[in-house]
């Protein structure tokens, strides 16, 4: 199979994945609550504003999968979705400024570290970066720990849409060079707009090769 039509396998693949129905399944505050493992999980860290239910929801194709708000620190739980009995996909408390008080943001972080430090069913974390920002100091934090698990995670730029072409080149440019070092990281950054589906469909094939088999 040539290179063009192994990409094109892989988009369907990618495609037919997330067309499966996804919903709900249970949300938890305490890691003593974690169910037994049944599928594979991708889960999806970031600051607060970085966008992850905005990600969520585009790549099933669904608006209101997972809640989205204009303010920060809306998710305060660790929330499954079923995705076709092939994979679960984790929204994970937002780390960094929230509008909650300090104990709040300190249960959440303690709690989503825990997660990613010790989940086994746990495959890919997408580290959603907000390509307006940048990669943060608390953002390098938490691909620390990813490393000292040695937990694959991928950097998934967000809100392409709202930067110029130099910028955005800038901000790949700028993160790939702060991704060299983590032996946890995957060579490949995405770049997405949920608003315009940018970078989606090669999202999505990326995180299928993960899933259990139809």
């Amino acid at each position: 199979m040539s290179e063009s039509s192994k990409k094109v396998a892989d988009l369907e693949e990618g495609r037919r994945l997330f067309a499966q129905d996804c919903a709900f399944v249970f949300s938890l505050v305490r890691i003593r609550d974690l169910p037994p493992a049944a599928l594979p999980e991708v889960a999806f860290a970031g600051r607060s504003n970085a966008g992850k239910s905005s990600l969520i929801n585009a790549l099933t194709n669904r608006k209101t999968l997972a809640r989205t708000s204009n303010t920060p620190g809306r998710t305060q739980q660790v929330n499954f979705f079923n995705l076709g009995n092939r994979m679960h996909l984790v929204d994970l408390p937002g780390y960094g400024y929230a509008r909650a008080s300090k104990h709040k943001m300190q249960s959440w972080n303690a709690l989503t570290r825990a997660y990613l430090r010790g989940r086994s069913a746990l495959r890919r974390v997408c580290l959603l970066i907000d390509s307006r920002h940048g990669l943060k100091p608390n953002d390098e934090e938490i691909m620390a720990v990813l490393d000292k698990a040695a937990v694959s995670y991928q950097i998934v730029l967000t809100k392409i849409d709202k930067l110029h072409e130099e910028r955005l080149k800038a901000c790949l440019t700028n993160t790939g060079k702060k991704a060299v070092g983590h032996p946890a990281c995957h060579p490949d950054i995405a770049a997405t707009s949920a608003e315009k589906a940018c970078g989606i469909a090669e999202l999505r094939a990326a995180l299928a090769m993960i899933a259990l088999p139809a």
